[in-house]
């Protein structure tokens, strides 16, 4: 009986595609945050006892100028009571500047922590995510992304906590005191103006907040152009395309620009406005103190204090624009990099995932049962696969390229799910064991090798993280590159650039094989493991492969049918089908589509031969 895992293979959304609110970005923050509750709070009551301490300077300074006012002619009252008041007035002064910092010193953790804490998820996450994912995925745009959600969360913090929440408090408590101490008119006045600015500025930002996010999608875009230019450097070179790429990057930075530079007039239009309701407010505010001293209903203290606190409460509010802009751009940052948490991860293990258990000795059993699979729905590449390899053999599948040979390991590894039937290893269906255990069970030389951008030791290494030298030198000598490395200037330290560029084919072939040496997997996966060898070095690592692989169940994907004759068994694969399968011999006898094979290849060696006694080197010949 087959089973049915889906019907449909689903397709990963970009990240930039995904809609969330800001609310909702502000939610997913939060926990991260409350997670140090106890210093929050502590901070909080800093920020507001450096708010108090700031409204209370003016009222310190009404005092000292009505001081100076009272009784002239009593010289220990002046001498007595502004010393006092000086006194009280430096250590408010003192007090907003220590509780300020005493705020930033207790929160710069909670910021940093949890800035750690989301990167490091998103990064767990993206290993996580299916190979499909990474296949459509925009490196360039998708790294920006990241770096500017990172620098969004603290951005926020610090403009919505420490920017606008303490502006807010102390307006709250200056309308307070304008209402309980003053005419009507001063609150009135303050509060209109405070609501129409506001108004104004939310409205004129959220309007300009469509150029940010074009400018924001624009600049993703052209990143990812430069990027992938970079990484194929070498194909711009071949075909003498630099400024053919090079306007592909303008194009780009034009539309950017464009959109720069409507942001940019926008926000002459914003400040322009805000300018001109403060202008208005602070006139209407003085006159109303001067008219209130001239009928004596107030003070010189009381003119001073009402403007000083005007300018308390419209230096923060000139910034106010910009502060929102800026927390409405931390959002939309934090929303794309949010946005890639949201996305859904298509391999994921089952609740109650137990690690693969396989024998060691001589590996596992590894059975495809009537497997059916496609990347996209409307595009099936395997039908009714169907072969089991015994364990401690080796199984050989060869075809004409697209036939679907490199699907199986890719299968077998898990990064896609099958529609249809099951791939179990020692009976146990990889679709009900964990991920983690699954591969490490199993180990793979591909025929494109990519190297990360470190030293030579760093990538055999990685095969076992942790390994010593001697363990790495083994395995080098095993893959018939040490004496290769020992050439070098810098041995093992050697860097070898991005994605291994700086070693040739069959040096990072080496590599990969010294390193899945190491990891010691039961399982052996080989995708052309020796394509890029010449024939000398081919020869010698083949023989130490198969030395490798006798205690261990291998999966061999070959072109090149003289380095699988060996094979227990051979399946030859036409269009997603396993057409024929048998040893080497029984193939050749049944004349069928690899004898067909057989005699093309033998063919070209002669040819190939032929042409070495004619003074021509040998050709590596592949198909």
């Amino acid at each position: 009986m087959r089973s049915h895992s889906s019907s449909a293979a689903p397709t990963a959304t970009p990240p930039a595609q995904n809609a969330r609110g800001d609310w909702s970005t502000v939610k997913t923050l939060l926990p991260y945050l409350w997670a140090y509750k106890w210093r929050v709070l502590l901070a909080l009551s800093f920020l507001v006892g450096a708010k108090l301490a700031n409204v209370g300077v003016p009222l310190i300074l009404k005092k000292i100028i009505d001081s100076l006012t009272l009784v002239p002619s009593d010289p220990m009252v002046l001498l007595v009571l502004p010393l006092s008041l000086l006194v009280a007035y430096g250590l408010l002064r003192l007090s907003t500047t220590l509780f300020t910092e005493l705020r930033e010193f207790v929160f710069a953790r909670v910021t940093q922590r949890a800035v750690r804490n989301i990167a490091l998820k998103v990064f767990r996450h993206l290993h996580a995510l299916s190979l499909r994912f990474h296949l459509n995925r925009q490196t360039g745009g998708m790294t920006r992304d990241i770096d500017r959600g990172t620098r969004g969360i603290s951005s926020l913090v610090s403009y919505a906590l420490f920017s606008i929440f303490p502006t807010l408090l102390e307006i709250t408590l200056v309308l307070i005191y304008l209402a309980t101490h003053y005419d009507k008119w001063f609150s009135l006045i303050t509060l209109a103006a405070l609501v129409t600015y506001i108004t104004f500025t939310i409205t004129v930002t959220e309007w300009r907040t469509n150029f940010r996010r074009t400018m924001n999608d624009l600049d993703s875009k052209a990143s990812t152009k430069a990027i992938d230019s970079l990484l194929n450097y070498e194909t711009v070179k071949y075909f003498g395309n630099e400024d053919y790429e090079a306007q592909r990057y303008d194009t780009g930075l034009q539309s950017y620009e464009v959109a720069a530079v409507k942001s940019q007039t926008s926000l002459s239009l914003l400040n322009t406005g805000q300018s001109m309701i403060i202008a208005t407010a602070v006139t209407l505010i003085l006159w109303r103190a001067t008219q209130g001293v001239i009928d004596k209903s107030m003070t010189i203290g009381d003119l001073v204090l009402v403007n000083a606190f005007m300018i308390q409460l419209y230096i923060p509010l000139n910034f106010l624009g910009v502060l929102y802009r800026e927390i409405k751009q931390s959002l939309a940052d934090m929303e794309r990099l949010f946005s890639l948490l949201d996305q859904n991860r298509e391999i994921a293990d089952k609740p109650d995932a137990a690690d693969l258990q396989i024998s060691r000795h001589p590996g596992g059993e590894i059975r495809f049962s009537h497997v059916d699979f496609s990347y996209e729905p409307k595009r099936q590449i395997l039908f009714d696969v169907d072969f089991r390899i015994a364990a401690g053999t080796t199984t050989a599948v060869v075809g004409h390229s697209g036939s679907g040979k490199s699907t199986l390991s890719r299968l077998l590894f898990r990064f896609y799910d099958v529609q249809a039937g099951s791939i179990t290893i020692d009976g146990q269906n990889v679709m009900d064991v964990g991920q983690h255990s699954l591969r490490q069970a199993i180990g793979i030389v591909p025929q494109d090798t990519v190297l990360f951008n470190d030293t030579i030791e760093y990538n055999i290494a990685y095969g076992k993280p942790g390994a010593s030298k001697d363990e790495i030198i083994a395995v080098a000598k095993a893959a018939y590159i040490h004496d290769f490395i020992e050439t070098l200037p810098d041995g093992y330290a050697t860097m070898v650039g991005e994605r291994g560029l700086k070693l040739s084919g069959g040096e990072k072939q080496r590599v990969a094989i010294a390193r899945t040496i190491l990891k010691n997997p039961a399982i052996l996966i080989f995708d052309e493991a020796t394509s890029a060898l010449d024939s000398k070095s081919e020869q010698m690592i083949q023989a130490q492969l198969k030395e490798i692989a006798r205690s261990r169940t291998s999966l061999v994907i070959a072109h090149r049918l003289s380095t699988i004759v060996d094979a227990e068994q051979i399946l030859v694969m036409d269009k997603g089908r396993i057409i024929e399968r048998g040893t080497h011999g029984q193939l050749l006898a049944l004349d069928g589509a690899y004898a067909q094979m057989w005699e093309r290849q033998q063919h070209r060696k002669e040819s190939a031969t032929d042409a070495d006694a004619d003074g021509f080197e040998p050709l590596d010949v592949t198909q």
